[in-house]
């Protein structure tokens, strides 16, 4: 058994495009499932359910929760105490490696840590698992945190200062974005757009949704 973490930016970027039915295809083909924590549900389903902006979004969602094709971490024993716990840890840990103007910069939110403490409990119990994040900053924590630095001081337009002794706690997390995501899709042949331009479309379409990818990085995929 391998699991799919999925945080929400990556559950909206293919529920915005309409995409969210690969997952069940997935699925179907491969001894893969795929799970959400408690903090990303409240994003995705909860909290978006009484906005009639977000709502047919939210209720395509809750429907895959509830025909189990996207599980809660009670399927795989793990409780929501543990998640809560560990999340804490890690969002006291990212929100303190970021200093700007003697102050502590926000960094990341419950949602995406909850994501990486659902993944340290799956690995705890030796099950094999990756997160799908679409945004940066938290991806950046495992993969190259001594971008955070520049990329930061660009976001806020004032300098800003790392604390470099927490960075090992991040890098045993593996991720990818929904665009490597639908990328499989198309390989395995299971998008229900059929046109030579498909896989072009898809990708470009998570980048103009919210997924940190490069148009270098797409045209990779394009001709892989």
């Amino acid at each position: 058994m391998k699991i799919l973490i999925l945080d929400s930016g990556t559950l909206i970027n293919l529920s915005m495009n309409c995409l969210l039915y690969i997952l069940e295809e997935l699925k179907k083909i491969s001894d893969v499932k795929f799970a959400i924590t408690e903090q990303v549900k409240y994003e995705t389903v909860d909290r978006p359910s009484g906005i009639p902006r977000f709502e047919l979004g939210a209720l395509r969602i809750k429907q895959m929760i509830n025909q189990k094709i996207i599980e809660l971490p009670e399927s795989f024993n793990i409780s929501r105490e543990a998640i809560a716990l560990t999340t804490e840890e890690f969002m006291n840990i990212a929100n303190h490696m970021v200093e700007a103007r003697n102050k502590w910069i926000q960094i990341v939110s419950d949602a995406e840590m909850s994501c990486l403490a659902l993944s340290k409990e799956l690995s705890e119990k030796e099950i094999e698992n990756i997160i799908a994040i679409d945004e940066r900053t938290t991806r950046l924590l495992a993969e190259k945190p001594e971008n955070l630095q520049k990329i930061m001081s660009e976001r806020l337009h004032f300098p800003v200062q790392l604390e470099k002794n927490n960075f090992e706690e991040f890098k045993k997390f593996r991720f990818i974005r929904s665009t490597e995501l639908v990328y499989v899709a198309y390989k395995k042949n299971i998008l229900r757009l059929k046109d030579p331009k498909a896989l072009e479309a898809v990708l470009f379409a998570t980048k103009f949704k919210g997924a940190a990818v490069s148009f270098d990085e797409i045209n990779i995929l394009k001709n892989l």
